[in-house]
């Protein structure tokens, strides 16, 4: 793997050359907003979803259970941060503008760093996948974004296809295998915490107003139903009633 990724030639530089050549040929204020977008803008674009993403749970009918899916999106994205920190250093590959001075670099900053994975794409689409699992709909848009993460990476000449790639699959590997150990732990983890001065932040306040109403509009109906119940059964009992009418005289 790592003597295969030292060979920056190839159709990785030839695609890597086709992207940032959009940027060489693009005005200024364009090349300045794809850097924005690609350094932070889409990581902002990530975490509001993720705050949507979390106001919905929270008035799910299972709220814990989708606000622990929820947790899992940050905890995820964190464990492949910490994952591509030995993975970096094992491949040992440097930004292709190091190998490749004719690229056209976007962002300063970045010469002392490695190039693979990209932690832009993997936190990206660590992000997607995560949510993808709770919210079908926000994780689709999450991972719309997260392909527009790995283009403006190259875009802006700081990592080779095969780093985006990688990232990529980082996230959706370390997403997808840990997923069942995690929800294993935080869906009890939650439960409990909605017995705490927290649940407002777990469970909408609504939410758990409809589940009391429901609990307690059964409680009547089933009152109601005995209630019936003994009415029938006195009146089937005409001793009884003329015992009870004794009793109230």
């Amino acid at each position: 793997m790592s003597a295969l990724l030292a060979d920056t030639t190839g159709p990785d530089l030839s695609l890597l050359r086709a992207i940032n050549g959009l940027a060489k040929s693009a005005p200024v204020w364009l090349d300045s907003l794809v850097s924005w977008i690609g350094e932070y803008g889409i990581l902002i674009g990530l975490a509001a979803l993720c705050a949507t993403g979390w106001l919905q749970a929270r008035r799910h009918p299972n709220a814990p259970v989708a606000i622990a899916g929820m947790l899992w999106v940050p905890l995820s994205v964190a464990i492949c941060e910490v994952a591509n920190i030995p993975i970096s250093a094992i491949v040992n590959r440097p930004r292709p503008f190091v190998d490749h001075p004719d690229l056209d670099v976007l962002v300063q900053g970045k010469e002392g760093t490695l190039s693979f994975v990209s932690d832009h794409s993997a936190m990206s689409m660590g992000v997607a996948v995560a949510l993808f699992l709770v919210n079908k709909r926000l994780g689709m848009i999450a991972g719309v974004l997260a392909l527009l993460q790995g283009f403006c990476r190259m875009f802006m000449g700081v990592h080779y296809p095969t780093d985006v790639i990688g990232g990529y699959a980082l996230a959706t590997a370390v997403v997808l295998l840990l997923a069942p150990i995690a929800m294993a732990v935080l869906v009890p983890l939650c439960h409990s915490l909605t017995r705490t001065r927290i649940a407002p932040l777990l469970v909408a306040p609504q939410s758990a107003d409809r589940g009391a109403g429901r609990g307690q509009g059964g409680s009547s109906r089933r009152r109601a139903t005995e209630g019936r119940r003994r009415g029938r059964g006195r009146g089937s009992r005409p001793e009884d009633q003329a015992r009870d009418s004794d009793l109230a005289a």
